[in-house]
């Protein structure tokens, strides 16, 4: 099985989680260590362009696998960014979440984190020369990691670590 984001087939190996609508993925070119992607799994470029249904899958997988990234790579806190159009720095045209596990001075300024996802002056996604691409086998690595963990983190894995139903 494979996962289409954008004009690249993801092969299930760099894939952690699956829902009805949306899954998570490991990034070819991760901006910080944990650095990982939720996708719709329709292809559309443009956030308006989901349904509510997709909407809401999104922000809940996107809540799960932010709990998940947060306890694996022991964050302090999380950075969620939705690059919404080619103009807003999106390099991939499939709407994705990015989560980003951040810790206290891990950039000498904050909001340095965005110059690492993109901007108008210099999209640095994944074709940025600056980030060096990981292997597959590392990218399946971390993928089966973050599956373990998630599947360690309930004994169900259709259940939140709170309890509540995920979709």
């Amino acid at each position: 099985m494979s996962f289409r984001f954008g004009p690249l087939i993801i092969p299930q190996s760099q894939v952690f989680m699956v829902s009805r609508l949306s899954y998570g993925l490991v990034n070819l070119k991760p901006a910080v260590p944990g650095h990982v992607l939720v996708v719709s799994r329709r292809p559309v470029t443009r956030f308006n362009d989901l349904s509510a249904d997709e909407v809401t899958d999104l922000f809940q997988q996107g809540q799960r696998v932010s709990r998940l990234v947060e306890r694996v790579y022991k964050a302090d806190s999380l950075t969620l960014v939705i690059q919404d159009g080619k103009e807003a720095g999106q390099s991939v045209p499939h709407v994705h979440l990015h989560i980003l596990p951040r810790r206290k001075a891990d950039f000498a300024n904050n909001d340095d984190i965005y110059d690492e996802l993109g901007s108008r002056k210099r999209v640095r996604g994944v074709d940025n020369d600056e980030r060096v691409p990981r292997s597959a086998e590392e990218m399946a690595e971390e993928a089966e990691l973050l599956r373990s963990e998630l599947g360690e983190w309930s004994s169900d894995a259709s259940t939140l670590s709170d309890g509540r139903a995920s979709t």
